[in-house]
């Protein structure tokens, strides 16, 4: 499971620690992976998003979320190192939610179990990686909130 710091809480919504410890958690028992590093979750504004994505993607726009992983070899990490962070738009969170229909929160750790298993080096390429990664984030937003 991985140990997570929330820098610069949003504003206009409530996260629970005890939600993200559980997705992490799940993470956990469905990849077999016991990480304890820890994972920066932070809030920044639209603004500063999208200069990110255009620093990191070369995608001069915002984004809800980017995933950044430090790292690929952890075996010299210690236990109390950043190995990794994700940067999401509250902003950007709470325009989703409207289009959506979901409570911000529930926009939130939506994007916070995608990301995480972005920083497991998941992606969405093509198609079959795509369904790989869509079943796995069902999969554990099932166990959490059905």
């Amino acid at each position: 499971m991985f140990k997570f710091e929330i820098i610069n809480p949003p504003k206009s919504f409530i996260i629970k620690e005890k939600i993200i410890s559980k997705i992490f958690e799940e993470i956990a028992i469905l990849e077999e992976n016991d990480s304890f590093w820890i994972l920066n979750i932070v809030f920044v504004s639209n603004n500063e998003i999208k200069e990110l994505n255009k620093n990191y993607r070369n995608i001069d726009k915002e984004t809800d979320v980017l995933s950044f992983h430090y790292y690929d070899d952890f075996s010299i990490l210690e236990e109390t190192e950043i190995a990794w962070e994700i940067i999401l738009s509250e902003e950007k969170i709470i325009s989703q939610w409207k289009e959506y229909k979901l409570w911000s929160e529930l926009e939130f750790y939506k994007l916070l179990i995608h990301s995480s298993l972005h920083i497991l080096w998941y992606d969405h390429e093509d198609d079959s990686d795509f369904k790989i990664m869509k079943e796995k984030e069902d999969f554990i937003w099932n166990k959490i909130f059905n």
